[in-house]
């Protein structure tokens, strides 16, 4: 009885820390990881030049400009791109389909709208300029380009418009890409190899590789891995990216939001697989300065918590994303 007299400050701190740990335990449990659900008819959707009555003269004519350079970005920017010679010869709509219209297709519908705005990967404010380059070094594995120039002038023109009815500030349900739950396990390499070669290979090619225009010098179909596709600092290098992409969005032209094809599984394993395969290496020591706001998925190191950089980058995302909600709630 003395000895648990002495002890009562430690049994009461260790029965308080436990009850704190317990109840994020709870609130963890109980938070879902996918976008709140919202009616269908609430979905951004795209403006269209065919409705639009109001825009007329230089103004049109630069967003006309601005969609083709989103649509056929390797034509002007490629290896042998008729503007500059700078890029891997990707489109950028491989990757903001539809030149950035389709819901849930990594559509540029929020956009315009929040930026300016604090970007933990470089740690600094940044505008639509500099997220406009960030693609051009990342998933286009290429070079910035000047932003005083005609061509960047026409995106940021077209990025607006597409914005032109979203509140400043305001994120539209169906934007950007969905958030997917994690699963229970860390994605599988070898079961994505499986969904590859059934579900993507007859587009993308067996080793990847994409399918050239007729031009022979820009891409009708990507490539996700290899020289020429995107490099290891791209958004959908991280699982989370990849995998809502291709459940909302692929196979091209089958699937959508409201009827995927593959499963929630099969979606973050060939995610896995594909971002497991070689290509352009990106120097990223100065991305996430602050260790702590890193993304779950993030696949380089340093990392604030005790996780390795194989469960960062396959999972199990589970315990990582309970560590951090536990311990940034705590502290």
């Amino acid at each position: 009885m003395k000895v648990l007299k002495s002890n009562w400050p430690a049994v009461v701190l260790l029965v308080v820390v436990a009850m704190v740990t317990l109840q994020e335990i709870i609130s963890y449990e109980k938070h879902k990881t996918g976008m709140p659900h919202e009616p269908a008819d609430s979905t951004w959707i795209a403006p269209s030049l065919y409705t639009d009555q109001i825009t007329k003269g230089k103004e049109r004519e630069m967003i006309i400009y601005g969609e083709e350079l989103i649509a056929h970005t390797g034509s002007y920017f490629g290896p042998k791109g008729s503007v500059l010679h700078i890029s891997n010869g990707m489109n950028c709509q491989n990757c903001h389909l539809d030149a950035g219209r389709k819901p849930w297709g990594n559509n540029f519908g929020a956009v315009y709208s929040t930026y300016p705005k604090l970007r933990q990967r470089s740690g600094t404010i940044e505008d639509v300029y500099q997220r406009v380059n960030d693609c051009f070094e990342r998933s286009l594995n290429g070079k910035p380009i000047d932003t005083s120039s005609r061509e960047m002038q026409a995106i940021y023109t077209y990025l607006k418009w597409l914005d032109k009815d979203v509140p400043k500030g305001k994120k539209p349900y169906g934007s950007g890409l969905e958030k997917l739950p994690f699963l229970d396990r860390a994605a599988s390499t070898e079961n994505g190899k499986q969904v590859y070669l059934n579900k993507c290979q007859s587009c993308h090619g067996a080793h990847g590789e994409g399918q050239l225009s007729p031009d022979g010098f820009t891409y009708a179909i990507p490539p996700l891995w290899g020289a020429h596709s995107y490099n290891d600092g791209a958004g959908l290098y991280r699982l989370s990216g990849f995998a809502s992409f291709v459940k909302n969005n692929m196979p091209f032209h089958q699937a959508s939001h409201q009827n995927p094809v593959l499963s929630l599984e099969e979606a973050w394993d060939v995610a896995a697989f594909v971002n497991s395969q070689p290509r352009p290496h990106k120097d990223q020591h100065s991305d996430w300065p602050d260790e702590a706001k890193k993304p779950i998925d993030f696949p380089f190191g340093p990392y604030a918590d005790p996780f390795s950089k194989q469960q960062h980058k396959f999972g199990p995302f589970k315990p990582i994303e309970m560590w951090k909600t536990i311990t940034y709630r705590t502290h």
